[in-house]
């Protein structure tokens, strides 16, 4: 029900004279409205930024630093400007060295200053292209993979496979392929698989229902030929009917979400107690038992 209410407003977008029939109405129209909403928004962000930068500017890192003998690693990043890995880069090719106390790496900056008195040609180093020298005829990949000979030529387009001509057939670089129908293979300890069949049968779910399930709960599959199977176990949890092990490893990100520390940090730990990891597909994948230990509280006796 509109309001009895008419107030005479100037628009505090185009400034237009308009009606309004709340006390709170700045705008006369919803597109004056959404203007002035992200003129306001972007008002904020850009005295957050200043805000920002003045702190940086009157904190000056550089000023507590300067008259320091001795400098941690986060400093003597700040000190040449660069990130902390580039200097974990210079101790680990000797072109710095550090002394350890307690749990800090301190570095001389009589020696940081020395690394830049003996200066070396730059030269970038020549890249070296391997030849190709086995590939996989067009037909070889059909009958290794099962798959169609468009689907092929799709493929290698998209992922950029190597491939030459010769008497009138296609060859395909063996090791690229290779490579990219390992990085799709699935787990190889997933043992027990659904057909689409089974899936419908046992949990009585359409074709739809099952894709966007699959989708949702990022459910691994495998293609042999045109058939299409979906991990048991991982459906099974997802539906509730199992339960779920307790995994033994922990990705980059779930590593640094629960401890609270940066990438640098993690891999700097994970390196200096050498603790397990392993690479799957593009993930790194972190020992959680080794990790944990490292992290636990101690225990006074």
């Amino acid at each position: 029900m509109k309001s009895r209410i008419e107030i005479k407003r100037i628009c505090a977008w185009c400034g237009k004279e308009f009606i309004a029939y709340k006390t709170t109405t700045n705008c006369c129209s919803h597109k004056c409205g959404n203007a002035l909403y992200k003129k306001r928004k972007r008002d904020a962000a850009i005295i957050a930024n200043n805000n920002l930068t003045e702190k940086i500017v009157t904190e000056k890192p550089i000023e507590k630093i300067k008259d320091k003998p001795f400098l941690t690693i986060t400093e003597t990043a700040i000190y040449l400007g660069v990130t902390r890995p580039t200097i974990y880069g210079y101790l680990k090719r000797g072109d710095l060295k550090a002394t350890r106390i307690g749990t800090k790496f301190l570095l001389s900056k009589d020696d940081i200053n020395n690394m830049f008195n003996h200066p070396a040609d730059f030269k970038l180093p020549p890249k070296e292209k391997q030849a190709i020298t086995e590939f996989y005829t067009t037909a070889e990949i059909i009958e290794k993979f099962n798959v169609s000979e468009s689907w092929i030529f799709v493929m290698a387009k998209k992922n950029k496979i190597p491939k030459t001509f010769n008497r009138g057939k296609t060859y395909w670089s063996k090791k690229h392929v290779d490579a990219y129908f390992s990085s799709k293979a699935p787990d190889a300890d997933i043992t027990e698989w659904y057909s689409v069949q089974e899936v419908q049968d046992k949990f009585q779910m359409s074709l739809n229902a099952i894709y966007s399930f699959v989708y949702k709960n990022v459910i691994p599959k495998k293609k042999v030929g045109i058939t299409v199977y979906y991990s048991k176990k991982h459906f099974d949890i997802a539906k509730g009917i199992r339960q779920a092990e307790e995994p033994k490893y922990y990705t980059v990100r779930e590593a640094m979400e629960k401890f609270k520390i940066t990438r640098d940090q993690l891999y700097h730990y994970t390196k200096y107690h050498q603790i397990p990891k392993i690479k799957k597909g593009k993930y790194t994948l972190i020992s959680k038992p080794e990790l944990d230990n490292l992290f636990e509280d101690p225990i006074i006796e």
